[in-house]
């Protein structure tokens, strides 16, 4: 099952750099930055990219490259809609500043003062969790994506789930991305204004900026409106379509769909120190607080490119991962979903911004083009970024090869499965992670998880099988039954153990 946080969890060798001569002449850099751009669009087989640069209060560089969809003639352009994903975080920061500013919370409330029915596992926890905790990825939880990846749970459903999930590591100690708290970051935005996140978002930051064509939710998009189709790069190079995704809850974490031309008034937005027509939305303090480094972040929790860049400091602030670039700090974020990327640096000091939008999955050319572009405009040494990071990418996908080459060469084989086909059909069920089905159909078992996880079970030893998804782009994952009294009692899936529930109590779920 395919994961969407995005981050980099492997360090790998840096390759080189190169040097080329700074060009001074304003026009000639961004024609040189076209060509660099328009080479790393075919080199990374990207279908789709937009890209806007703004410097001193001005937008210096816009273009859109390849198309919205393979095999369709539309063009991406400067007003083509893309998932903005995890970018969406900082607005969320952004709207509870608002709420500062008003004297409606502060940052160290806890969250049960704006949410009673807040609960964690641990009852200390519980009631010393912050709001700045959750929007800085250290309240102790892990992942999490299940619950609204694919359980497709509704926001107050999902909170309403923490409480069952076991902490990886004490309150504040450490840092783990995880959306589900900017989730119920959201939920403090609606109780405490009175208005759903969305509204709040919309009418307080979209409509006065001026991002007309931004739009807080995907069911918000209005039909015929010019959007990018997701796709995905499977093993052989080849690039599908797929669906998008529609998961409800994700909205404060990462819903957010907009183009580079509205994307552009955000980051003049932010790099005016949040003036609009020289009216402040957001209070100078309570801005700066969303650029404080909060939190450390440890390596393992930071991106590939790390190995390149060599930053002495990596650290989270109010919805920004930051870190050291030449001498100055760079507060950025990636977003990632299902067929669609972006990235939006900002170096405050030098009035600077770039914003990368592509629909292809995991595209690391927004590291590369973010890094570019920052050498390009602040008159830093040229580097080949994307031919640099692009070896680093692919030393990866061959570590991952070999990996799972090694899984398999370690397989038992000729085993069979315990039991007949029907001893492993039912329903079963996790307190946490609801419940999954598996049926026979035509000979073949098949297993159902979520809303969208659908796919034949092949047998790989004894009584494990491998979830091979009819969606080709998730993958597989691992399915071990549990056997007890002739049929299988229980399965372990996807880091969950679920119990098989009677078949009296099964008709009727999903």
């Amino acid at each position: 099952m395919k994961r969407i946080a995005g981050i980099g969890l492997l360090a790998l060798l840096s390759s080189s750099a190169t040097v080329d001569a700074q060009v001074a002449d304003p026009n000639q850099r961004s024609t040189d930055f076209d060509s660099y751009v328009a080479r790393a669009v075919k080199d990374w087989k990207t279908t789709g990219l937009a890209i806007a640069v703004v410097k001193d209060g001005k937008v210096v560089f816009a273009k859109g490259y390849g198309v919205r969809e393979l095999g369709k003639p539309a063009a991406v352009d400067t007003s083509t809609l893309f998932a903005v994903a995890s970018t969406t975080k900082a607005m969320t920061a952004a709207a509870l500043g608002m709420l500062v500013d008003e004297g409606k919370l502060n940052w160290d409330d806890a969250v049960t003062r704006h949410l009673p029915s807040f609960q964690l596992y641990d009852p200390y926890v519980t009631r010393e969790v912050t709001v700045r905790d959750l929007l800085t990825h250290r309240a102790g939880l892990g992942g999490g994506d299940y619950f609204w990846y694919v359980n497709d749970l509704p926001a107050d459903s999902l909170v309403e789930k923490l409480r069952l999930l076991k902490p990886e590591y004490s309150l504040r100690s450490s840092f783990s991305y995880n959306n589900s708290m900017y989730i119920a970051a959201g939920q403090v935005v609606a109780a405490v204004s009175g208005m759903p996140w969305e509204k709040f978002v919309r009418t307080r930051l979209f409509d006065p900026i001026g991002m007309a064509r931004s739009y807080p939710l995907l069911s918000l998009v209005p039909g015929g409106a010019q959007t990018a189709s997701p796709h995905w790069l499977y093993r052989g190079d080849t690039i599908g379509v797929i669906g998008v995704d529609r998961a409800r809850a994700v909205g404060p974490a990462g819903d957010v769909w907009s183009s580079v031309a509205d994307m552009s008034k955000w980051m003049r937005f932010l790099l005016d120190s949040a003036r609009v027509d020289g009216k402040a939305l957001i209070k100078p303090a309570t801005f700066a607080e969303l650029f404080a480094p909060q939190t450390l972040v440890p390596g393992g929790e930071f991106y590939p490119s790390q190995e390149l860049t060599r930053p002495k400091w990596k650290t989270y602030g109010l919805g920004w991962f930051q870190h050291d670039y030449h001498g100055k700090q760079l507060d950025f974020h990636t977003g990632s979903l299902a067929g669609m990327v972006a990235i939006l640096g900002l170096v405050r000091d030098e009035q600077f911004g770039v914003f990368i939008s592509a629909n292809l999955d995991h595209s690391e050319i927004r590291h590369a083009l973010m890094y570019r572009a920052i050498d390009t405009w602040l008159g830093h040494p040229q580097r080949d970024w994307s031919g640099d990071l692009k070896l680093v990418y692919d030393k990866r996908r061959a570590r991952g090869d070999s990996a799972t080459a090694a899984r398999e060469s370690k397989r038992i084989k000729g085993t069979k499965p315990s039991l007949a086909l029907t001893g492993y059909v039912g329903i079963y069920e996790n307190p946490i992670a609801g419940r999954v089905s598996v049926r026979q159909s035509a000979g073949v078992l098949r297993f159902e998880s979520g809303r969208a996880l659908r796919g034949a079970l092949d047998h790989w030893q004894y009584d494990r099988f491998n979830a091979r998804y009819d969606d080709r782009w998730q993958g597989t994952d691992t399915v071990a039954f549990t056997i007890g009294d002739g049929v299988a009692g229980a399965l372990d899936y996807a880091g969950y153990t679920f119990r098989r529930i009677p078949d009296a109590q099964a008709p009727g779920t999903r």
